[in-house]
């Protein structure tokens, strides 16, 4: 039996005002959540165009479609995106003539994005996670919907029929979690890293560091709760306010010192030529689905949330950098550099809000033509919320 991914009624109205455009095929992003019996799709969003100007005279085919740029929108996507949610598919809208490729090409877009999620990621998939990922085809003529999945963890996987069901108010009253991590990650540069490689040394850091928030210890509103209970267990769920039902927001995490009980500390001597040293309180964000959710399910949102913020902010500083400065820059006195700040600009209809970074020197419309470019939402600037100070 295949799975069902429930869908936000808005995505139907948004894919039908795609297909009426001219051209051959349209290809975009499909956003929302997984879970073990259903998924979720809160939003699609478009590829951006590129060079429009070109080529207007050939009829392109799909097996020369842009899987590079294709997949580096996923990977911008993925980075506005709080803990929780995360690209679960694929979209193809295309005419008839182009249809029949249409699969052939969705299941290799499938693979390219996930090898490039993949290989970012610094936190590893749980054993029982769904693994499955989105391929939703639309026939521009007749506007057919065929909707079949691909097992990203299984390269030869054959594709499986799913269900494909719009629902209204889908993510209204989602449950939201934050908290608010105090970082102070030490990182030593050996005097034997070849050219004082920042990028490298602070993700292996990073790395290190991910997995002390993975032995974390979370408490739900100042308690430990089992893995396996409902998430809103014990807590008075009144019908008439949707807010006061929610917000699930007073999370603390304690990191723990020791990995066992039998652990012995051992010291390590090494020559270094330096160190990096990132702190910094930094806000983070998880949502869930409200369909009986899981204390196991938040905390992982929660957990991946916290992991993928510093890191993508790291990733963020690391290539404005290169633009501004050269990748041949090298200097061994101590340097500052901020951290990009982190805001979030709410989803309309939803309880779900997405997230960005800004620098300091960059201004709201900056902003504003990101979400509209990447995410294909106009954001009024009113609505963004910057959601921290600065981190170092």
């Amino acid at each position: 039996m295949g799975r069902t991914y429930f869908v936000e009624e808005g995505i139907g109205q948004y894919l039908s005002e795609l297909s009426m455009a001219v051209k051959p095929y349209v290809t975009g992003l499909l956003i929302g959540q997984c879970s073990p019996q259903r998924d979720y799709v809160i939003r699609a969003v478009r590829t951006p165009p590129k060079d429009q100007h070109k080529e207007q005279n050939i009829p392109p085919k799909l097996a020369s479609l842009d899987e590079e740029w294709i997949t580096t929108h996923a990977s911008q996507v993925s980075r506005m995106l709080p803990g929780g949610l995360l690209v679960l598919g694929v979209f193809m809208i295309a005419t008839p003539e182009l249809s029949k490729d249409g699969q052939n090409a969705l299941r290799k877009l499938i693979f390219s994005v996930e090898k490039s999620m993949t290989k970012r990621r610094l936190w590893k998939p749980a054993e029982e996670e769904v693994s499955d990922r989105a391929a939703l085809q639309i026939c521009s003529a007749t506007k057919k919907v065929v909707c079949r999945t691909y097992n990203v963890q299984d390269p030869k996987s054959s594709s499986k029929p799913a269900d494909w069901k719009y629902q209204s108010a889908l993510s209204a009253s989602w449950l939201a979690l934050g908290c608010t991590i105090n970082v102070n990650i030490h990182i030593p540069l050996l005097a034997t890293s070849p050219n004082h490689d920042l990028e490298k040394n602070t993700k292996n850091g990073l790395n290190r560091w991910s997995k002390e928030i993975e032995d974390s210890v979370f408490l739900i509103n100042g308690q430990v709760k089992d893995d396996d209970t409902e998430l809103l267990e014990g807590q008075n769920k009144s019908r008439g306010n949707t807010q006061s039902s929610t917000q699930v927001s007073n999370i603390k995490v304690l990191t723990q010192l020791c990995q066992g009980s039998s652990c012995r500390s051992t010291g390590t001597v090494q020559v270094c030529s330096g160190s990096i040293n990132l702190r910094g309180a930094v806000k983070c964000r998880a949502y869930i689905h409200n369909n009986k959710p899981r204390v196991k399910e938040a905390i992982q949102a929660l957990k991946r949330d916290i992991i993928n913020t510093l890191s993508d902010r790291c990733e963020i500083l690391f290539e404005d950098l290169i633009l501004n400065e050269g990748p041949q820059k090298k200097s061994l006195e101590r340097e500052y550099h901020v951290l990009p700040q982190r805001l979030f600009v709410p989803v309309p209809g939803s309880s779900v809000m997405l997230s960005d970074y800004k620098f300091s020197d960059e201004a709201a419309g900056e902003i504003q033509e990101r979400f509209v470019e990447m995410l294909d939402q106009a954001v009024q600037a009113e609505d963004i919320h910057i959601a921290e100070g600065i981190s170092t």
